[in-house]
């Protein structure tokens, strides 16, 4: 009999279930897209905030040694200061190995440089880099951590070398790509020697990259004759966004706080991470990217939580308004079957039941159809090249999605249950009358 009566208020209130439904089912939509969104919306802005570079810098600690000597500061000579290339592979150890997309070490040097058969040499700022170099799973760089650089021409590789120069390098010494320059190492590097390399490219940046002149790492390390030696190491990680307990000393903290610091992924406990495993670094978060990358995504995070709430609480006002209408239709039915004994708690059970299936069906649906709006927001909003939507469908938000479809519809239809379980049945048999 109940399940009879179950399947005859869907037959004889398919309008009113049909619009509860909807409601129901736009709501799980929208609470489906955002909370998908969610799950990749850390890497999508850490994708499309990258062209301001990498968040996380690493360089020599005895670059920050302070010597006053009569009240005058004496730095150690930076040609001394050196990071070694082979470390960056304790980098893949460090407990956010995975949250790491990009490396690009740096080696600064002084140049002469002057065009084959010329003996005018000219000074240049010079630093070698990675190219498109192999690291583990990682292709990596320069030109993977620098995105707006314009290049004409080709990078260097190691099979054909060459080198790239920055515009105004290239203006300055009136080359074009495929002249060959003769280097020379200043003075100031003790050992250095000289070489012949071919323009593969030219390159630029808008900043004082242009001023610059671009080698691969090892060509630069052969001319100061400093095998394994950097100066600098730029990386990428993806972080999550700083705030009060991000910003706190961990020689401070107790154990049990250090382990919380330590194993969640801010800028700072990789920074720290990086320092424990690279001897001799100093490693520290760029705060201009880091900063920009977190407040952006704390406010969309906050917008998506409020059109979620807002997709809800409608949900929750509609079914409210369809189950009073639809209560009040059925007030004989409730009234005959009170008369006829059924008691309070059954008849709940009774509407409960309606609502309940209602939301899973339509909670289920609008799972399946966020998904898909998920995929389509995320292809325009992330992505400027019109490429076919990714599907985003995470089968653990199905039970999340169908459970708040439940709560909303059981919170809508509360009022109306109650109110219609106040009634006493012979007057409403007496209005029936």
């Amino acid at each position: 009999m109940f399940f009879r009566l179950l399947m005859e208020s869907f037959r004889r209130q398919r309008r009113r279930k049909m619009l509860a439904g909807i409601a129901i089912l736009l709501g799980t939509t929208a609470v489906t897209a955002m909370l998908a969104l969610a799950t990749t919306i850390g890497d999508r802005i850490h994708k499309e905030l990258a062209v301001y570079g990498a968040n996380i810098v690493a360089y020599p600690q005895a670059d920050q040694l302070e010597v006053k000597v009569g009240g005058v500061e004496i730095k150690p000579a930076s040609s001394g200061a050196y990071l070694k290339e082979s470390d960056l592979t304790k980098l893949k150890t460090i407990f956010w190995a995975n949250n790491i997309t990009g490396i690009s070490p740096e080696l600064a040097l002084q140049l002469a440089v002057a065009q084959p058969g010329d003996n005018r040499l000219f000074p240049a700022k010079a630093v070698g880099y990675w190219f498109n170099h192999d690291f583990g799973s990682l292709t990596t760089g320069a030109p993977a951590l620098h995105p707006w650089w314009r290049l004409q021409g080709d990078w260097p590789t190691p099979q054909r070398g060459g080198l790239v120069l920055g515009a105004n390098v290239a203006k300055q010494l009136g080359v074009k790509l495929g002249d060959s320059l003769h280097l020379e190492a200043a003075p100031s590097h003790l050992g250095s020697s000289s070489a012949t390399a071919t323009i593969a490219g030219i390159v630029t940046t808008g900043d004082e990259t242009d001023n610059q002149i671009l080698l691969p790492l090892q060509d630069a390390q052969s001319i100061i004759k400093a095998p394994d030696a950097i100066s600098r190491v730029e990386i990428s990680a993806r972080t999550k966004p700083e705030d009060a307990f991000a910003r706190k000393d961990p020689d401070t903290l107790s154990p049990k706080d250090h382990e919380i610091w330590y194993c969640r992924p801010y800028a700072n406990s990789i920074a720290f991470q990086i320092r424990e495993a690279i001897p001799g670094a100093q490693a520290e978060q760029v705060r201009r990217v880091e900063q920009s990358e977190g407040n952006v995504l704390k406010r969309i995070s906050g917008l998506m939580w409020l059109i979620s709430a807002a997709a809800l609480l409608a949900a929750g006002f509609a079914v409210s308004a369809a189950m009073a209408t639809a209560i009040l239709e059925r007030r004989g039915e409730i009234g005959l079957m009170r008369s006829l004994g059924a008691s309070k708690g059954s008849i709940a059970f009774l509407f409960y039941s309606e609502t309940g299936l209602l939301a899973i069906l339509a909670g289920s649906l609008g799972y399946l159809a966020g998904s898909g709006l998920a995929a389509w927001l995320g292809s325009r909003i992330f992505r400027g090249d019109g490429g076919a939507p990714e599907a985003i469908l995470i089968p653990v938000l199905l039970p999340v999605v169908v459970a708040l479809a439940l709560a909303v519809a059981i919170a809508g239809s509360t009022p109306s249950i109650r109110t219609a379980l106040r009634m006493e049945p012979s007057a409403i048999l007496r209005e029936g009358a």
